[in-house]
């Protein structure tokens, strides 16, 4: 059997672009991608904590160590620039890999830089 995990996690993200006239996904700046092991058009789980909001939608690279942000198409209706943001990414673990799994947590400051680079205990 396997379990559906979060494989990691972009906290306290902010929101730092819109473009509502494009067919939709959230641009992430890539050095933050690489942090979190997050592929381009991979499927992310985005929570708003201002809002409530919580949608998927695919992952666009941004530009490297820009601290963007972006969320595009119908995903722009659900955020606005300054919006605190959890972005998360998933995997398909078997089960014993499940009972000792540990994800990656990248906590970010207000300009979307890695503050602190955690893995859950």
């Amino acid at each position: 059997m396997f379990r559906k995990l979060a494989k990691s996690k972009l906290q306290l993200a902010k929101i730092t672009g819109k473009n509502l006239n494009y067919l939709g996904s959230i641009k992430i700046d890539r050095s933050l991608m690489d942090l979190a092991d997050i592929y381009p058009y991979e499927i992310v789980l985005v929570v708003n904590k201002t809002t409530g909001a919580r949608f998927e939608t695919y992952v666009l690279e941004g530009k490297k160590k820009s601290g963007m942000i972006e969320l595009n198409g119908g995903a722009a209706r659900l955020g606005e620039i300054g919006d605190e943001l959890i972005i998360i990414s998933f995997e398909f673990v078997d089960e014993e890999k499940a009972k000792i799994y540990k994800p990656k947590i990248i906590f970010l400051n207000a300009k979307n830089k890695p503050i602190k680079k955690l893995k859950l205990h």
